[in-house]
């Protein structure tokens, strides 16, 4: 009853998301509708570290981001990997930037599959694509991996906050 629950949420969320943008508290909490989804078939073979910088969490980013590349760090990286593993989520600011990333302890990829994971694949180049669309040159989407350690995924986008109350410091757009 509790997994119709969160994919009922999810599902909902999903169905909402016509917004171009939503907070990254918003995006994590959908992403742990989904990892709460996906830890009934893990059971605790799926572990999940947070590193979520607190100055970060009313950052404006694309609606629905991060999860395909929590879904490509269980689909390539950990489902096939025996014993389970993990992942972790980092946000920090850094230049006027909101520096988000995927981490996974999963299989890795070669040379020959990172070089191609940006364009070859739909999840990834979706999210690449997007931000092309949203950034134009202004971001960076990374992929650093090694097999049989796993792979990072790092999203580097201008930072956006969402609105503040007029008259306080963050709405003149400061870097704060």
């Amino acid at each position: 009853r509790l997994l119709i629950v969160k994919l009922s949420n999810l599902l909902r969320r999903l169905l909402k998301s016509h917004d171009h943008f939503s907070t990254l508290r918003e995006e994590l909490a959908s992403i742990d509708e989904y990892l709460d989804i996906e830890a009934v078939r893990f059971g605790p073979h799926l572990r999940i570290t947070k590193d979520i910088g607190e100055d970060t969490l009313d950052t404006l980013v694309p609606s629905m981001i991060l999860q395909p590349l929590v879904e490509n760090s269980i689909k390539h990286g950990l489902s096939p990997k025996v014993g389970g593993g993990s992942i972790t989520i980092r946000s920090r600011r850094e230049n006027g930037h909101t520096v988000i990333e995927v981490d996974d302890d999963g299989l890795g990829m070669s040379e020959d599959e990172l070089n191609n994971a940006l364009c070859g694949g739909i999840g990834l180049s979706n999210v690449n694509e997007r931000l092309r669309m949203i950034y134009g040159s202004n971001y960076r989407l990374t992929l650093r991996s090694t097999v049989g350690r796993g792979t990072c995924a790092t999203m580097d986008i201008p930072e956006l906050a969402a609105a503040t109350p007029v008259g306080s410091d963050k709405a003149a757009g400061g870097a704060g």
